[in-house]
């Protein structure tokens, strides 16, 4: 099958399995990575077929919506892979991709690294910060029934992996948590470069939304 073809079966997929998604992990942000994931390959030596589809299928069961089970992603796209005959080196790849693409929290160390992974863990951590980031991030509190603000609950810059899954903690506290961490994870100097702004957005909005909060603006 011709990889355009197979990059077509692929997005009418996704958006077919995410149809009513949690606004924050629905169809538009698979499109927002994939897109980003494209701009950053331009960049770097990379196979850009993985890359699409890497990036198109990287939150297909996302944990956070199947009872923490980290192995339903990889497994659900590896089975749609195979349903098109991609080469098994490919799905291999491809599923490798979508296990160490998450932020865990903790001190867990990615067990696989490509330049293809790489581009795609850049695209999706883009796409959780800056405003598109914060949009996502009191989308998914409330999705959660979660606090936005108490200044009596402080971040928790410890947690181990399972304290991070668990967290109920309020909205803004996931700023210091992982937002502001992502910046110095990004991979490739691309991504580096379109962090910057977006984290300094982030830094001027909390800035404002403190204001706020005392009725000092």
């Amino acid at each position: 099958m011709k990889k355009n073809i197979i990059i077509d079966r692929t997005i009418t997929y996704v958006k077919q399995v995410l149809k009513g998604a949690e606004g924050g992990h629905d169809w538009w942000h698979i499109y927002r990575v994939w897109n980003l994931s494209k701009k950053i390959s331009v960049k770097e030596n990379a196979d850009n077929f993985i890359v699409q589809l890497g990036a198109l299928l990287h939150d297909i069961a996302d944990s956070k919506f199947n009872d923490g089970d980290e192995e339903i992603g990889p497994l659900k796209a590896k089975e749609f892979l195979e349903s098109l005959e991609v080469d098994s080196k490919d799905i291999k790849h491809i599923v490798n991709i979508i296990a160490n693409i998450s932020f865990k929290g903790g001190k867990e160390t990615q067990k696989f690294r490509s330049p293809e992974l790489d581009i795609i863990q850049d695209a999706d951590r883009l796409d959780a910060i800056g405003a598109i980031g914060i949009a996502r991030t009191f989308n998914y509190g409330g999705y959660k029934n979660r606090e936005i603000y108490n200044p009596e609950i402080e971040p928790n810059l410890n947690m181990t992996k399972q304290e991070y899954k668990n967290s109920d903690a309020p909205s803004v506290n996931h700023f210091y948590e992982k937002l502001f961490l992502l910046k110095d994870r990004m991979n490739t100097k691309t991504g580096k470069e379109m962090a910057e702004h977006r984290h300094e957005f982030m830094k001027v909005y909390l800035d404002e939304f403190y204001r706020e909060w005392e009725g000092n603006v």
